[in-house]
This record gives C-alpha cells, sequence and structure tokens, in this order.
C-alpha cells in the first residue's frame, strides 16, 4: 500500500451515502467488507452517526484498481 499525503483541505469524513456513491456497494456489502476486515472502518460522529476518512476511501479505491493491473 502506498502512502500518499493528501493536504487536510482534501481530506474529510464521508458520510454513508458519499461512501455508497463512490465505491458502487449499498450499505449491507459495505459493512459485510468492514466485518470480514477487507474495507475501512467508520469512525462514530454522534449516537446514530457515521463516517469514513476521505483518504481510506481513496486509497482503498486505489488499491482495488492496482490489483487489476
Amino acid at each position: 500500500m502506498s502512502s500518499q499525503i493528501t493536504p487536510l483541505a482534501e481530506r474529510r469524513i464521508l458520510r454513508r451515502a458519499e461512501v455508497e456513491t463512490k465505491t458502487g456497494f449499498k450499505r449491507a456489502h459495505i459493512y459485510k467488507l468492514i466485518k470480514a476486515g477487507r474495507f475501512p472502518k467508520a469512525m462514530r460522529l454522534g449516537v446514530r452517526a457515521v463516517g469514513w476518512d476521505s483518504t481510506e476511501i481513496d486509497q482503498w479505491i486505489a488499491d482495488r484498481l492496482n490489483e487489476r493491473k
């Protein structure tokens, strides 16, 4: 896994809908991958809110694309 530093201005917390859009996966599949240790874990934002680090999601997507090569 390559370590790329993302400028702080570009790094943000993604909510589930954004993660679904970026990955093409629905909620149930995302949580299934998390449980299997194959997707970045969400961070707790509040009592009923979670989010994902945008750089972790971008890196996960990049890693999947690199596996195709």
